[in-house]
């Protein structure tokens, strides 16, 4: 069987462990590096359009270092109505996070970039994930927090491990963009640059 070899690195450019795990899914060769940028949000920009930004600037931050390489930026901004909801980084706001999200509704967007630093063409795509939460009593909060510890998840909760107990429901199209990184669309742009995983 012939298998294809892959001429440019691929670079992610993220020091997330879950993204670098979605990626390992795929079976390619990649490296990782860590993109040093202002995650802040700009004045009245919309959530999908810091996350379109953020990931791009992901991906240009490193291209400086990689000038022949395929870079991979992804974002992901979560929102509670007109709240946003960040990393917690400790208990007390994920705590607070959770009582917010009990039986709500939270939409994940999560933006996907492929830059090709020796042409410069980008492709980019934002994909939306909807998670309904479980109306949560503060001690079902309490005993996940104290087992999961989700300290460094947007939105306090990892579906992709105990996190499921604390949800209704999930719509969307890749369920890999809520942990962080949509890998349908990912696979799409790769084949568009040439890479055909299978």
């Amino acid at each position: 069987m012939k298998t294809q070899t892959i001429t440019q690195k691929i670079i992610l450019a993220s020091s997330s462990i879950y993204r670098k795990e979605l990626l390992q899914r795929l079976q390619i060769p990649f490296e990782t590096t860590h993109p040093k940028i202002d995650e802040a949000p700009l004045l009245n920009e919309l959530p999908e359009q810091t996350a379109v930004r953020l990931a791009e600037e992901k991906a240009r931050a490193v291209a400086k270092n990689y000038p022949h390489a395929l870079i991979i930026g992804s974002d992901q901004i979560a929102i509670l109505g007109n709240t946003r909801l960040g990393k917690p980084l400790n208990h007390s706001n994920a705590t607070e996070q959770l009582r917010l999200m009990r039986g709500k509704e939270v939409v994940f967007y999560t933006a996907l970039c492929l830059l090709n630093s020796t042409t410069d063409r980008l492709q980019i795509q934002v994909i939306p994930y909807r998670v309904k939460f479980r109306q949560l009593s503060d001690q079902q909060i309490e005993n996940y927090l104290l087992k999961e510890r989700p300290y460094h998840c947007a939105g306090s909760a990892k579906s992709e491990g105990l996190g499921v107990a604390l949800i209704e429901r999930m719509i969307g199209d890749d369920p890999n963009a809520l942990i962080g990184l949509p890998l349908i669309a990912l696979i799409d742009m790769l084949a568009h640059e040439g890479v055909m995983l299978i």
